[in-house]
């Protein structure tokens, strides 16, 4: 039974208070009798009015409470089945038009509550729902897994275009990779959060058969039995096998006073089936996955896990939170839908339109972006100057078109790495509210070669929740279509990467690449062109070690412009040398607009369109002859004496430079 057709009569919870109907069409397993509930969102803090301008709100349950909560949860679920239940009464109205289905598989506690952190923002994005086990339900993992996957396979026929995300936490991961497997037809979508799949070499699997000897008659409950275990790792000075317990089962707190013994060994039982049969279905998996991995997980070696499934599983990509516990979804300082963000995992169709299904940074998302990148800004000092529509060249971005002018084609010269592309977006971003758009190489979205050469694909996070794109005609068009700002370097990864005695020349292709498509949409276009300290490069293929290494960096990254000839397609990818010194400034300058408006018809014209890029060239290689020659005259133009400035000054304090 579809569960789109048991929304409002299948998925009663008493975490939730639901209208209740009754249907002879719906399954036992969905089927339950209206009781008298508890509301769990009038113990949630309330959304602020505009909830995706804000960090996340937290779950404010105090621990009585929950206890209370769970208490009455368990008089209603004695031998009831495992339910769907959504949360997003609240938040459904603001969500996302054709939003993608996500199911959230808890761990092994079981309630199914582990994204509440995260409800608020999940909500714009998705229509989701949650599994609850109750704790007394003792279904083996097998009919667990055809539970979810029943409801995988409703929702499919329904929609069959439509993703569907599977996000299991710890037991839930192994629930999501078994799914996954016996259905590589559906589009699935995996996101694993330390999964369970390596609980066979954790240090909690030997406690199954010290559990199940211990004598009934004693009634000890989980709690007793985390008291005992705490007083014993105080005597020997480790904690950790204690915290792990207790984290196991923190997606409800107050769940270990009420449970026994005999639950905990079924829990940890149900651990080790779950482990074995995903195991042996790994190589079945052909989903789309992103695997979570925390670094300090106590409960299981979480990192070493994730970096095992990235290995097997073929369409994976890995994060790893370093100083993130077992519960990583429950923990404050992780967001979720940021990490969606960043690593382009979402989409609403069957391929991802790195257009269309980009969503802007909140505020919060741009700070910590803008602080990944803050030593660049601090250390080079950049001058910002603008061209207004007279020719009247001033400090500032004043002469930048705002958001409601679009579309808008930034055109520029590309520095040594790409040094200045944080700062240039986010001064524009900060100062002027405008989104720019880099039009960026393949090779920052597409997964590296394992044990490769280039960097790690996260590392391009920053730029991809900025709303960077692989370049293709195709994007470029969408981004055009929808009046949007563009930010395009001609001359690609062989000007980034220019070598010894280069620095400043533009490496553009013969053809006018850009201008008829800009003229298409009446895009005005601003060329611009940026200075500073990052000239010396070696020439590295001329040493032989080198040369190899560069050659097998070039063969593993997304070759573009293969076709073209000239210097541009000659886009060897090294790691430029550069002599240390002392930074120096950034200096931009945004040139004369040049409008394309109401010249469509003229610049069909191959020649025509020749002669306007050209003009762009030319114009971008007039700014940065502009800037060479005027940074001569910046009396701030050396670190040191911005040091003493700001000393005197304070650190926050804009520095001088010379008169534009």
């Amino acid at each position: 039974m579809a569960m789109a057709t048991t929304r409002n009569l299948s998925s009663y919870s008493p975490f939730l208070v639901l209208p209740t109907t009754t249907t002879a069409a719906s399954p036992a397993m969905f089927q339950s009798n209206p009781t008298t509930s508890i509301s769990i969102r009038a113990l949630l803090t309330t959304p602020p009015a505009s909830i995706s301008h804000s960090r996340p709100q937290i779950l404010n349950i105090p621990t009585k409470t929950n206890q209370l909560l769970y208490l009455e949860h368990s008089k209603h679920t004695q031998r009831e089945p495992p339910r769907w239940f959504s949360p997003l009464d609240s938040f459904s109205s603001s969500r996302l038009p054709n939003s993608p289905l996500l199911l959230y598989l808890p761990g092994i506690g079981g309630s199914g509550l582990g994204l509440s952190l995260h409800h608020p923002r999940l909500g714009e994005m998705f229509d989701i729902w949650c599994l609850h086990i109750p704790a007394t339900d003792r279904t083996p993992f097998p009919e667990l897994v055809k539970l979810v996957e029943s409801t995988v396979k409703s929702e499919h026929c329904q929609s069959p275009e439509r993703p569907i995300y599977l996000v299991g936490q710890s037991f839930g991961a192994c629930l999501a990779l078994s799914v996954a497997a016996r259905n590589p037809e559906i589009d699935i979508l995996l996101v694993l959060a330390n999964s369970a799949t390596c609980f066979n070499g954790s240090q909690f699997r030997p406690l199954i058969p010290l559990l199940e000897a211990m004598p009934k008659e004693l009634g000890a409950s989980l709690h007793d039995m985390l008291n005992l275990i705490t007083c014993m790792a105080t005597q020997q000075r480790d904690t950790g096998l204690s915290e792990a317990l207790v984290a196991m089962f923190s997606d409800l707190p107050g769940l270990a006073e009420v449970l026994s013994m005999e639950t905990l060994v079924w829990k940890l039982k149900l651990l080790d089936s779950a482990c074995s049969y995903t195991n042996s279905r790994l190589h079945a998996v052909k989903a789309q996955t992103l695997i979570l991995s925390s670094g300090k997980d106590q409960l299981l070696p979480s990192r070493q896990e994730g970096q095992r499934l990235h290995r097997l599983l073929p369409k994976s990509d890995i994060r790893i939170f370093e100083d993130s516990g077992h519960v990583l979804f429950m923990e404050q300082d992780h967001d979720l839908v940021t990490t969606l963000k960043g690593t382009s995992f979402y989409r609403r169709t069957r391929n991802v339109d790195y257009v269309l299904d980009y969503l802007p940074p909140t505020p919060y998302e741009f700070q910590k972006a803008r602080e990944s990148h803050r030593f660049v800004e601090a250390a080079f000092s950049p001058v910002m100057l603008s061209t207004l529509e007279n020719g009247k060249i001033v400090r500032g971005l004043s002469g930048i078109p705002s958001k409601d002018e679009g579309p808008v084609l930034f055109v520029g010269y590309h520095m040594m790495l790409g040094l200045e592309l944080a700062p240039l977006i986010a001064r524009i971003f900060s100062e002027r509210g405008v989104l720019v758009r880099g039009v960026a190489h393949p090779m920052i979205f597409k997964k590296q070669k394992q044990g490769g050469r280039l960097p790690d694909i996260s590392q391009y996070d920053t730029y991809r929740l900025m709303g960077a794109v692989p370049v293709s005609p195709t994007n470029l068009f969408k981004l055009f279509k929808t009046n949007s700002h563009i930010l395009l370097y001609p001359g690609g990864m062989r000007e980034a990467l220019h070598r010894k005695g280069e620095e400043y020349q533009l490496f553009w292709p013969d053809q006018s690449e850009f201008v008829r498509m800009a003229a298409m949409f009446g895009a005005k276009i601003i060329p611009f062109g940026v200075v500073g300290e990052d000239d010396i490069g070696e020439d590295q293929m001329k040493i032989p070690y080198l040369r190899q290494f560069i050659q097998e960096l070039t063969d593993e990254a997304v070759q573009l412009r293969s076709n073209v000839e000239g210097e541009v397609a000659n886009q060897d990818v090294h790691f430029p040398v550069m002599r240390p010194k002392l930074p120096g400034r950034f200096y931009y300058l945004f040139g004369n607009p040049i409008e394309t408006k109401g010249r469509q018809q003229e610049l069909r014209n191959r020649d025509k369109a020749h002669e306007l890029y050209v003009e762009v060239k030319s114009e971008v290689e007039r700014c940065l002859s502009y800037l060479k020659e005027k940074r001569r005259n910046d009396p701030y133009r050396s670190i040191l004496s911005r040091l003493v400035y700001q000393l005197t000054h304070g650190p926050e304090s804009e520095i001088p430079t010379f008169e534009p």
